[in-house]
């Protein structure tokens, strides 16, 4: 009997520690209530797909690899502008013509506020190709100088627009055609009333050019005839855009009129078509007229911003410069100097060049700028020319955006956008719609004929870090975070047999030296050598690298430089 208490006791014994070690792995395993549970590992930070650039909630690559400590806020006029062809860029209402609203909803692409955020184009200033009332697609034949247009919105929207400008620090400029005005316009409708009605005394009766049957026609010129009449009006651009006649007093004070409206409205400054031409074929007089112009608008605003359509050699527009900047006409198009010099060209002479340019007009006005362009409205799209695929088009952009004054893109050209007038003949193929791939109902323009890009959008472009709008966003960056470039002294470098060059710029007491490889091969400099003291770079962009080791700079092929 006590063998089986015994025994039953040992039992009891053996289960009760067999239930504490459960009991006490149990308690091992379970976690304190003290301590909160370990996170779940988080995921990595979305990258592009090189893995260089962080991507925004967006999805945009934020361009982090430029070094801002020496950007300086500026309110000069030496900028990037970026041309807008208004109905081939945005579409916010669906009727597939560009508009001001669309403009509006795309500012954060062109311009976020923050210069140094790194996530938008970052451009400086907009010209808007003209948009007041006109029956034609491009509106060079204005109706009507104080209505918009209604494809493209209201003055409100304009007015919106410029407001929104003020506020990021770019300036908006309008495309103001006053050479010649459209047939539809009620300054010409006055004056055919006022000849059919044979009466001299009407004020509008000498507001455009003309002449009477049995005078002899000005030689050189087009004119057609004023219906109802045996009279003659100069049209030398079309037969719906005649030519205003600026020997008028009433009809120079109305074209001051329009830029004054505007100005007071809010915008910054104008770009002037067909500058030469106010005096058809004759210079002289015309730089004359553009003289009393600009002194009458920089009365009212001292820091206006103007650029001219002078559509010709340095020797011509160099007539113009003593009222205002001309864009500069040697630069752009196949056969331009930045094409010619990004296709593996002499640095040292396009430096050599830009150097006697602005020696030159800044003897004739000490403020004046270059101002560079490779394409615009009227041009074959350089894309067509310099594809971005072997380096030629980042070559062209290094060579114009990382250099003096006040250059302007085309839009489109940051994203590789083609467009030629081709055998169709029409420039409405060099006005093609941007391409967006986001639901943006943009049209190419009647009349256009080139093929789809289905392959070309900002959507497709955007998480790429090497692609083209990438590139201009990283190369605008780096013009913002060294302000010496723009508007320093500009002094060219030339390396003796060598198609690398670049210039120094100095501003503030401060310089930088800009270089560019335009060749494929990698180039070796002694900076010492040509008397140049620098020791640090603060960037480099292109194809390739540069390094500095010592006085001794390595920069590869393609690619250019921007030393301190």
């Amino acid at each position: 009997m006590r063998k089986k208490k015994l025994l039953s006791l040992l039992l009891v014994l053996v289960m009760l520690l067999l239930c504490g070690q459960a009991v006490f792995a149990a308690a091992e395993e379970a976690p304190s209530p003290s301590e909160e549970e370990s996170p779940a590992e988080e995921a990595p930070p979305a990258r592009d797909s090189t893995g260089r650039y962080l991507l925004s909630e967006t999805g945009e690559a934020v361009i982090d690899d430029v070094d801002m400590s020496h950007y300086a806020d500026t309110e000069d006029n030496a900028r990037v502008f970026y041309e807008i062809f208004v109905g081939s860029f945005s579409d916010s209402d669906g009727d597939g013509i560009g508009d001001l609203r669309g403009i509006i909803n795309r500012f954060d692409y062109l311009n976020d506020g923050d210069p140094q955020s790194g996530l938008s184009l970052g451009i400086e200033g907009i010209w808007l190709t003209p948009i007041f009332a006109s029956p034609s697609y491009h509106k060079y034949d204005v109706s009507d100088y104080y209505a918009i247009d209604p494809t493209f919105g209201t003055m409100d929207d304009l007015r919106e627009l410029a407001e929104l400008c003020e506020s990021r620090n770019v300036k908006l400029i309008l495309d103001l055609p006053i050479n010649h005005t459209g047939s539809r316009n009620a300054w010409f409708t006055s004056f055919a009333s006022a000849h059919r009605n044979q009466d001299p005394d009407d004020p509008y009766y000498d507001f455009y050019c003309w002449y009477p049957t049995g005078a002899t026609a000005p030689s050189g010129r087009r004119f057609s005839q004023i219906g109802g009449t045996s009279d003659y009006y100069e049209c030398n651009f079309d037969n719906a855009m005649p030519e205003l006649n600026f020997d008028n007093p009433a009809v120079r004070q109305a074209v001051l009129d329009v830029a004054l409206f505007y100005l007071d409205l809010g915008v910054d400054g104008f770009r002037f078509d067909a500058a030469k031409y106010v005096y058809f074929g004759d210079n002289v007089s015309s730089a004359a007229f553009w003289d009393w112009y600009m002194d009458e608008l920089r009365k009212v605003d001292p820091e206006i911003y103007v650029v001219a359509e002078v559509w010709d050699g340095d020797g011509v527009t160099d007539r113009y410069y003593s009222s205002m900047n001309c864009f500069n006409f040697t630069m752009p198009q196949t056969g331009g100097l930045i094409a010619d010099t990004a296709k593996a060209g002499n640095v040292g002479r396009f430096a050599g060049y830009v150097q006697n340019y602005l020696d030159t007009v800044q003897a004739i006005r000490p403020d004046a700028m270059i101002v560079p362009f490779i394409s615009n409205h009227d041009m074959d799209r350089c894309s067509g020319y310099l594809p971005a695929m072997n380096g030629q088009m980042q070559v062209a952009a290094n060579l114009y955006l990382l250099g003096p004054g006040s250059p302007f893109i085309y839009y489109g050209e940051e994203i590789g956008l083609r467009g030629s007038r081709g055998s169709a003949n029409t420039d409405a193929n060099r006005r093609l719609a941007m391409r967006w791939d986001d639901g943006d109902t943009v049209a190419d323009p009647k009349g256009s004929s080139y093929p789809a890009q289905d392959e070309v959008s900002v959507s497709q472009q955007m998480g790429r870090g090497r692609s083209p709008y990438n590139y201009y966003k990283r190369l605008l960056l780096i013009r913002r975070a060294n302000p010496e470039i723009a508007r320093g002294e500009y002094t060219a470098v030339t390396v003796p047999d060598s198609k690398l060059g670049g210039f120094v710029s100095t501003w503030n007491g401060s310089a930088v030296c800009v270089l560019h490889n335009t060749t494929m091969a990698p180039q070796k400099l002694d900076l010492a050598a040509l008397g140049l003291d620098f020791t640090e770079i603060s960037a480099y962009i292109g194809m390739g690298e540069a390094i500095l080791e010592g006085t001794t700079l390595y920069l590869d092929g393609q690619t250019s430089v921007v030393l301190r």
